[in-house]
């Protein structure tokens, strides 16, 4: 599995103590063993687009996540908070391995608003598991449950540079299809 979302939020390396294939088992395991530290999280299939991420854990409780985010023409970058669940948000198993760390370790990155997540957020958008969700909103800390105010849908539709990347390429995908079937000149008005 890739260290490179570890290695952009400047982790330290965890003690792993749990590596399974599937997002709900992995929120659902740091959730019950008050996991301080971080899940990687990574598209187990041939056919997944997402890529590597990481989601940090406070005493269970989901806190931040980074996501690497793929060639899109000559852009990379990368996607934090909310907008990191969303890209991890892919079709299909995802392998998650879980590192514990002393308490303290991610201060750092918890203190950074751009990464914070809502509790719930992770198990929703990445397990699509309400009850997980609520277990989790409902053991975190009153502060924690604010933070990272909008769903991963209303961070993506707020960005309005990611979208409109999204239209180009569609057009230019489009444009290239009706070239190849002989439909170029039907499609112009």
């Amino acid at each position: 599995m890739s260290e490179t979302a570890v290695a952009e939020l400047d982790l330290p390396r965890g003690t792993l103590v749990r590596s399974r294939v599937g997002v709900t088992g992995g929120l659902d395991a740091a959730l019950s063993r008050d996991l301080t530290g971080y899940a990687r999280i990574e598209p187990d299939s041939l056919l997944a687009d997402g890529e590597p991420g990481v989601l940090t854990f406070e005493d269970g409780i989901p806190v931040a996540a980074y996501c690497e985010r793929g060639e899109n023409g000559s852009q990379r970058g990368d996607s934090r908070g909310v907008d990191a669940l969303a890209a991890l948000a892919v079709p299909g198993p995802c392998a998650v391995e879980l590192f514990e760390l002393p308490d303290g370790s991610l201060d750092r990155v918890h203190d950074q608003p751009s990464f914070t997540v809502p509790p719930g957020a992770p198990a929703e958008e990445l397990a699509d598991d309400a009850a997980l969700a609520e277990r989790a909103r409902e053991r975190a800390p009153a502060a924690a449950a604010d933070r990272g105010g909008t769903s991963a849908l209303e961070s993506f539709l707020e960005d309005e540079e990611r979208i409109a990347a999204i239209q180009e390429e569609a057009r230019e995908e489009s444009e290239k299809r009706a070239a190849e079937w002989g439909l170029a000149g039907e499609l112009e008005q």
